[in-house]
């Protein structure tokens, strides 16, 4: 059996612990339900007035009202793509959160490392995930301009309880 104290260490080698997911859902939580500061790179206030806009549209219990499926991803850039791989998700970021199956998508930029990207999506269900995934801007954003330039991509998905 493990000490208390082994327990609370997280495990660099697990893509998602618990207390990971729980500091993302906190993080998100944080920049949906309080306006985002003024960003410095032209880039940044785009995402910013995106997501103002966004969380204007939206209650929270709006978007977890039924339930549906959790979508959390972490991505890491390659050296040296990380501001095009943020561009890329400031163009397809709009598009995402118009779909009619998706109940909130929001995508944040870490501080201390702005090659790492968190997605936050709540879909209303499986049919709606797929659907997302199949889309246009999905496909050449993503799939087709996004996805090479990562070094790291990881999901899970997760029932609302």
């Amino acid at each position: 059996m493990r000490s208390t104290h082994q327990r609370l260490v997280p495990r660099v080698h697990e893509a998602f612990s618990r207390r990971s997911v729980i500091r993302a859902f906190g993080a998100v939580l944080a920049i949906y339900l309080s306006p985002w500061a003024a960003a410095s790179s032209q880039a940044q206030q785009q995402g910013a007035r995106t997501m103002n806009h966004y969380a204007t549209q939206k209650s929270l219990s709006d978007a977890v009202d039924g339930g549906g499926l959790l979508v959390v991803a972490q991505w890491e850039a390659k050296p040296g793509e990380a501001d095009k791989v943020a561009a890329i998700l400031d163009r397809f970021l709009p598009e995402a959160q118009r779909e009619e199956g998706v109940k909130l998508f929001l995508i944040s930029r870490a501080r201390d490392n702005p090659a790492q990207f968190l997605f936050y999506e709540l879909f209303r269900d499986e049919a709606a995930f797929k659907a997302h995934q199949e889309s246009a801007h999905f496909k050449t954003w993503i799939a087709g301009e996004a996805l090479p330039l990562l070094a790291k991509r990881e999901r899970v998905r997760y029932a609302l309880m």
